[in-house]
């Protein structure tokens, strides 16, 4: 691939915004990238999804690695929290060995507190757009904006998910379980 290629991609895609809607799906950025991006690359979106999810394969690549270690340090805090109220064992529960840095360790601390567990997700997922934010840096015009520009469409398709649901079912099916 020539230096600067994706140019013309990236500078043709819109803007994302949390929260906000998703100018459209994954899939379709995906197939927006046919063509446009060396298959290797593509490859590489592709599997972005599974990591979001996750599942500990996932494609390497230096910023996704970053991705999936800030990802890791940030749920083991978070287990180690959970744990800790519960006044139960967290090594079980934790995964790898990575440690948070003091900011995201105290979003994790904020995470917990909040009484409903949509908000939450919510506080973790501007936590999560943060980072991206911060991994996005000096990355304009290359893949990592790529990656980046996958992960974040990830986190408000998940919005997405949560603003669409039936919630007069999911109330109901809170009360049912009470």
């Amino acid at each position: 691939m020539i230096a600067g290629q994706h140019v013309y991609f990236i500078a043709s895609l819109p803007m994302l915004h949390f929260p906000g809607k998703p100018p459209f799906s994954f899939g379709d950025f995906l197939a927006s990238c046919g063509g446009l991006i060396p298959e290797a690359e593509r490859r590489i979106l592709e599997g972005i999804p599974r990591l979001f999810a996750g599942v500990p394969a996932y494609p390497r690549q230096p910023t996704l690695e970053k991705w999936a270690a800030f990802e890791s340090a940030l749920r083991n805090e978070l287990v180690r929290l959970r744990c800790q109220q519960k006044k139960i064992e967290a090594r079980h529960f934790m995964r790898g060995d990575t440690q948070a840095e003091p900011d995201y360790a105290q979003a994790a601390a904020s995470a917990v507190k909040f009484i409903s567990p949509l908000e939450a997700e919510f506080h973790l997922d501007q936590v999560r757009w943060f980072y991206l934010e911060e991994l996005s840096f000096a990355h304009y015009f290359d893949f990592d904006f790529l990656v980046v520009y996958a992960l974040k469409l990830l986190i408000l398709e998940r919005w997405e998910r949560f603003n669409q649901a039936d919630k007069m079912k999911l109330l109901e099916a809170a009360l049912a379980v009470s």
